[in-house]
C-alpha cells in the first residue's frame, strides 16, 4: 500500500509518496531525495525497497507537483531552480522531513534519508543545518558547500558513496567536504569506488561521454554500506 502526502511550500504543493512497513505501528522511515530527473520510477523504487529492510520509505518532491524532467535539459532547468536558492532547498528538505514525521506508523525519533546526485547535495545540505536527524547517505552527490552554515555543529551521522572517476566532482571537492565535516564535528564517512563515474546505481545512465554509467560492482558494494549505515543509525 503507498499513499500520497501532500505538504506545502507556500503555496507550491509537494507530493510525497509513502511506503508504509506493514503490520507495524512504530517504524523507522527513511526519505529518498530524487536526482535532478525529479521524483520518478527510480526514486520509487527506492523508497519501495527500504520496506524490504525493516523501514517505512518516502519519496521526496522537490520540485512540486511532482514534476519530473522529461529530458536531460529539463531536468537541469528544474533543478537549477532549487540548487541556486539553497535556503529554499533546505527549507524543502525540512518541510518532506516533517511531513515524513507526521506520517501513520512511523516512529518519529528514527529519520534517515538517501539521496541520489542531486538528491545527495540536498540530504548533505539538511545535515549540514545542524539538524537533529539520524543519519544521511549521499550517493554520487554534489559536495559544494551552499554558503548559509559555515559554523554550524553536524548532528547526523553522514555516509558518501562516491564514484572516484566522477567528473562533476574534482578530487579536492572531496578533500573540501571531509575537512568542512570534520570541523563540524561530524560523524562521517566517504567511501570511494574506484574505476567508477556518476549515477553509478542507475541501471539507465549509459552517457558514458558525459562521465555518467552504471557500475554494478559500485551499485551492490554501495547499497551494502548503506544498509549497514542504516542498521546502525535507526536499527
Amino acid at each position: 500500500m503507498t499513499n500520497i502526502i501532500n505538504y506545502f511550500d507556500d503555496d507550491v504543493r509537494l507530493e510525497g509518496m509513502f511506503f508504509p512497513l506493514a503490520g507495524q505501528e512504530d517504524a523507522p522511515v527513511v526519505l529518498v531525495v530524487p536526482t535532478y530527473a525529479g521524483r520518478d520510477q527510480f526514486t520509487l523504487d527506492k523508497a519501495k525497497a527500504m520496506n524490504n529492510l525493516g523501514y517505512a520509505g518516502f519519496a521526496v518532491d522537490m520540485y512540486g507537483e511532482a514534476k519530473t524532467g522529461d529530458s536531460p535539459e529539463e531536468s537541469m532547468e528544474l533543478m537549477s531552480r532549487i540548487m541556486t536558492n539553497r535556503p529554499k532547498l533546505q527549507k524543502r528538505m525540512l518541510l518532506a522531513i516533517e511531513a515524513a514525521k507526521s506520517a501513520s506508523g512511523v516512529d518519529n525519533s528514527k529519520i534517515a534519508s538517501i539521496g541520489f546526485c542531486f538528491g545527495g547535495l540536498c540530504v548533505l545540505d539538511i545535515a549540514r543545518t545542524g539538524l537533529d536527524i539520524s543519519g544521511v547517505v549521499s550517493f554520487h552527490g554534489i559536495f559544494n558547500q551552499p554558503g548559509n552554515t559555515e559554523g554550524n555543529k553536524i548532528r547526523a551521522k553522514i555516509l558518501v558513496l562516491h564514484g572516484n572517476d566522477d567528473p562533476m566532482v574534482p578530487h579536492k571537492d572531496v578533500n573540501g567536504l571531509a575537512n568542512e565535516l570534520t570541523a563540524a564535528k561530524a560523524d562521517w564517512q566517504i567511501h570511494a569506488y574506484g574505476s567508477t563515474s556518476h549515477a553509478f546505481t542507475n541501471k539507465e545512465a549509459n552517457s558514458p561521454e558525459m562521465g555518467m554509467a552504471y557500475n554494478v560492482n559500485s551499485d551492490n558494494r554501495s547499497w551494502k554500506s548503506m544498509k549497514d549505515f542504516l542498521k546502525e543509525v535507526i536499527g
